[in-house]
């Protein structure tokens, strides 16, 4: 039975690494999306994840559109990650496991992204219709991380009108890939 001295050790290991890595993640992402690095949340992301990847990047440069010095370090951080929380916890796991679990816990959280941005963009265009998302800030990131998963369904999908059903088939497809991966 674990002490409530371990049970708070293991919270602040988790919320401190989760915390860094979904920046690196949102980071990526965005990138990969061509996102405005222009953008005020954009700067923040980049200015906070900058210190820690530009000597990385010496090491490991990117190959095409893909961060290669980010990738490396997300994966790194969610094994020691979950190495300090096994550690904490007592619990005995060799490194090919924790590997693994990296792996799929790092694409339940890009799942995870991208099913909140489509919630959050979908809710944001019910408030501001008429073009106003342009001038906010978090709704045109949000419109540039999702336009990749979007814009083939857009093209599939028959037109109905004024309602944009895309956003409902991506979470659909997103969770059904949810639940494929959680069976690990």
């Amino acid at each position: 039975m674990p002490t409530p001295l371990q049970n708070v050790a293991v919270f602040l290991v988790s919320t401190l690494f989760s915390l860094y890595i979904l920046i690196l993640m949102l980071r990526t992402l965005l990138a990969v999306s061509r996102a405005d690095v222009y953008n005020p949340i954009s700067q923040f992301l980049i200015s906070a994840t900058q210190p820690v990847l530009r000597p990385l990047r010496r090491l490991l440069p990117s190959v095409g559109p893909i961060d290669s010095a980010a990738f490396f370090l997300i994966f790194t951080l969610k094994l020691m990650e979950l190495w300090l929380i096994a550690l904490l916890s007592g619990i005995g796991v060799g490194l090919l496991a924790l590997m693994v679990l990296s792996l799929v816990q790092l694409a339940r959280l890009v799942i995870y992204i991208y099913m909140v941005s489509l919630i959050i963009e979908a809710v944001m265009s019910w408030f501001m219709a008429g073009g106003g998302m342009r001038h906010n800030p978090l709704a045109s990131l949000l419109h540039s991380l999702n336009r990749p998963l979007l814009t083939p369904l857009r093209r599939i999908l028959p037109q109905t009108g004024m309602i944009d059903l895309s956003p409902l088939v991506a979470i659909i497809g997103l969770n059904v890939l949810l639940i494929l991966i959680s069976s690990f």
